[in-house]
């Protein structure tokens, strides 16, 4: 019995791109059964041009508007494995640079029954890359597979091309609601994320037909900052935005000492200044996906401030004793005890601050009582080894 799959295709204004896409990803799903998903974040009338080409088109094709592009392009695709009327999903582009003929020989790669996705490379042995198009294009492509394939050694050891957007999935190997999508790396998120086997056929690269292209230097910021999350997790970008106020901390302090202020009210000060803005920037980009369930704004940033400014009265005073004792300059005073100070930080964020409010996540067991809650210990415990092992890999 043919595989049944769903074809999933992320668009942003490719209204040119729809009639072609659907006639040739038809063609190929001829005899196999199936649909064609857009998930469309446009806005021109590319939804309009899907639902005037569906009518005629030779499989079903449907078509969900967001109205908020959540998660970008990878937010797109999760979306789409969510709404996919079938487990076995391909995910391509919208612009015609990945062939829809490919999908027959990426099912039936998958229908040998030894791979829960199949991607399409454009490195392995007869895949083409001449759609990157310039060499600058084609030399920060490998530059970034050859980082990610270093930075997860184990999960991208059978994969040559990690960062291809045109690949099969099989959703019931998939835990869709953990995947945490950010820009347009999708497979990179689900490889990095769970232990599917993987297998590729060769692609070859087309050349983009309409439109222009999405990759911008904002998008490969968002690349780079997903890759630490799913290398360290939230710690990374927490240390991140720890190094950047520790940085702006001694900027203070240097700035302020120069000026004749004594080294201690420079330090105060450096630290109110600091505390405060490290707290808007992990409401921003460390513990967003855990607001929701959170305490207030308000309340996360009374504890967070409270805890941060108890945290410095201690640290103060320990610099101030390593200046006096050890005679060392109290910028490299401040530094050291900052590291020092950094897992505690982290540590009571991700465990006080951000904790769900009760009742929000709380399970009954199979009696229907309400389990008993974990002690202080327990779950810095697990705090800890949730964070050294995401995603599974040292």
């Amino acid at each position: 019995m043919s595989t049944a799959v769903t074809v999933i295709v992320p668009t942003f204004n490719e209204r040119s791109n729809v009639a072609e896409l659907v006639a040739r990803a038809g063609a190929a799903l001829a005899g196999r059964g199936g649909e064609i998903l857009f998930i469309d974040d446009s806005s021109d009338d590319t939804p309009a041009e899907i639902e005037r080409v569906a009518a005629d088109a030779p499989v079903p094709v449907r078509v969900i508007h967001r109205t908020h592009n959540v998660g970008g392009l990878g937010g797109a695709v999760v979306h789409g494995l969510s709404e996919a009327a079938s487990d076995v999903c391909v995910v391509m582009d919208g612009d015609l640079q990945h062939p829809p003929e490919l999908i027959p020989a990426m099912i039936e790669r998958f229908e040998q029954g030894d791979a829960d996705v199949v991607a399409a490379s454009r490195y392995v042995g007869g895949g083409d890359t001449r759609g990157l198009g310039t060499a600058v294009r084609f030399g920060v492509s490998r530059a970034a597979t050859w980082l990610t394939k270093a930075m997860f050694p184990r999960r991208l050891a059978n994969s040559t091309d990690p960062m291809t957007g045109f690949f099969l999935v099989d959703r019931r190997r998939l835990e869709v609601a953990r995947l945490r999508p950010q820009g347009f790396k999708i497979l990179l998120e689900i490889l990095a994320r769970t232990d599917m086997r993987i297998a590729e056929v060769p692609m070859e690269f087309s050349e983009r037909r309409n439109g222009t292209s999405k990759a911008t230097f904002r998008q490969g910021a968002t690349f780079a900052l997903h890759l630490a999350r799913l290398r360290f997790g939230k710690m990374s970008l927490f240390a991140l935005i720890g190094g950047i106020g520790a940085i702006v901390n001694l900027a203070i302090m240097w700035a302020l000492t120069t000026l004749g202020v004594d080294y201690v009210w420079a330090a105060i000060i450096g630290a109110e200044v600091t505390i405060i803005g490290n707290f808007l920037l992990q409401e921003r980009f460390v513990f967003e996906d855990m607001r929701r369930d959170a305490r207030s704004v308000g309340a996360r940033f009374a504890a967070s401030f409270t805890f941060n400014n108890v945290e410095a009265a201690l640290r103060i005073p320990i610099m101030v004793l390593m200046v006096e004792t050890w005679h060392i300059s109290s910028v490299l005073a401040t530094a050291l005890s900052l590291i020092v100070a950094f897992f505690a930080r982290f540590l009571f964020h991700s465990l006080f601050v951000y904790a769900p409010r009760r009742g929000r996540s709380g399970r009954s067991d199979a009696a229907g009582t309400e389990p008993k809650p974990d002690t202080a210990a327990q779950r810095i415990i697990r705090a800890i080894d949730a964070e050294a092992m995401r995603p599974g890999e040292l």
